[in-house]
């Protein structure tokens, strides 16, 4: 019995009060499985549905990535301007993007089954 209990553990040696700090749990967490698979599902939607659109600005940007920011309910989509594009060209495909944002989250709201779609927010790199 005196064997185990001196065998050191994880607490040992620190304070107990801080072993049992609430604010430690609520640090921010990196995105779960199902914000994962809803950024995927997001991202294939918006790959699907740029090319179709009947803006020529929106239709020659590509999808990079979507991350959730800061949680599910709102979705930052890097779309990436084409190779040629200068400053000018990222701010008007903002301002398109900006534009067809209705229209963008109706489709995407119809491509992932959820009760409230997400917001997107679009970065033009």
């Amino acid at each position: 019995m005196t064997t185990s209990a001196a065998d050191p553990g994880p607490e040992d040696g620190t304070d107990p009060k801080r072993w049992h700090d609430r604010r430690s749990w609520h640090r921010p967490r990196s995105p779960g499985r199902k914000a994962l698979q809803l950024c995927g599902q997001v991202a294939d939607a918006l790959r699907a549905l740029l090319p179709g659109l009947a803006d020529e600005v929106l239709q020659n940007l590509s999808v990079l990535s979507v991350e959730p920011a800061p949680n599910t309910g709102r979705l930052l989509v890097t779309v990436a301007a084409p190779a040629t594009a200068d400053v000018t060209d990222r701010r008007t495909a903002a301002g398109h993007l900006t534009r067809a944002i209705g229209r963008i989250r109706s489709e995407v709201a119809s491509a992932v089954h959820r009760r409230r779609a997400p917001e997107l927010t679009f970065a033009v790199v």
